[in-house]
C-alpha cells in the first residue's frame, strides 16, 4: 500500500464534519503521486461525490482542456480539493470544514513534494496566498519552501462567466515556462501564520 492509499482510507473514514453523513464518497484526489504539479480546487461537486473522483464534472472538462493545451494529461499531474466532502447543494466550504480537512491536504503536499501548486479558485488561493484578491493576483505566482504556488480562477468560473475562459487559458499557459524557471527564482517573505484564518470570517 503506498503512502497516498492509506491516507485515502483515513479521507474516506473521516466523519470530522457533519457533510460526512450526507456524502456517497469522499473524494480524496488523483493523480501522479510523483507529480510536478499539483493543482488543488475547491471542493467536490455532485459529479464527483458520485465517482469518489476530483473534477470530473462539466469544470473538470475544462481543467482537461486546459491541460491538454499544455502537453499534459490527468495522469501526469495531482488534483485535489481543500475539502474533500462535497458540501450540501454545492454551498461554499465553512470555515470549519477547512479547517478540519486541512491536515488530509497538508499531508498530501508532503507525501508528493510537488514543484508548483496551482491554487484553483478563491478558497485554495486563500489558503496560499492570504489577504490576496483573486482578481489581482491570478497569473501570478510565488516561490516559499521550494514550492512555487501559482493562482488561478476556478475552472467553474468560465461556466458562469464565458468572458473569463481566455483569461483562464492564458494563465494556464505560463505553467510550463514558469515551471522551468521555478529553480531561479527567489523565495517569497513568508505572510504572518495570524492572516490566514481571518480569511474564512465572513
Amino acid at each position: 500500500m503506498s503512502a497516498l492509499t492509506e491516507l485515502y482510507e483515513e479521507i474516506k473514514n473521516c466523519r470530522q464534519c457533519d457533510i460526512a453523513r450526507c456524502r456517497t464518497n469522499a473524494v480524496p484526489g488523483e493523480g501522479a503521486e510523483d507529480a510536478d504539479i499539483m493543482f488543488i480546487g475547491e471542493a467536490p461537486g455532485w459529479h464527483e461525490d458520485q465517482q469518489g473522483r476530483p473534477f470530473v464534472g462539466p469544470a473538470g472538462k475544462f481543467l482537461d482542456e486546459l491541460l491538454n493545451i499544455i502537453g499534459l494529461k490527468r495522469e501526469h499531474v495531482y488534483i485535489t480539493n481543500v475539502i474533500k466532502t462535497r458540501p450540501p447543494e454545492n454551498r461554499d466550504p465553512l470555515p470549519q470544514e477547512i479547517v478540519n480537512c486541512r491536515p488530509w491536504l497538508d499531508r498530501q503536499i508532503e507525501i508528493i513534494r510537488p514543484k508548483m501548486i496551482v491554487t484553483l479558485g478563491r478558497y485554495s488561493m486563500a489558503l496560499f496566498f492570504p489577504g490576496k484578491s483573486i482578481g489581482k493576483i491570478h497569473g501570478t505566482a510565488e516561490k516559499r519552501d521550494d514550492i512555487l504556488y501559482y493562482a488561478m480562477y476556478h475552472p467553474a468560473a468560465a461556466l458562469h462567466q464565458q468572458s473569463l475562459r481566455e483569461i483562464i487559458k492564458a494563465d494556464m499557459l505560463k505553467i510550463p515556462q514558469l515551471l522551468s524557471q521555478a529553480k531561479g527564482m527567489p523565495e517569497a517573505k513568508p505572510a504572518p501564520e495570524t492572516k490566514q484564518l481571518n480569511l474564512f470570517e465572513g
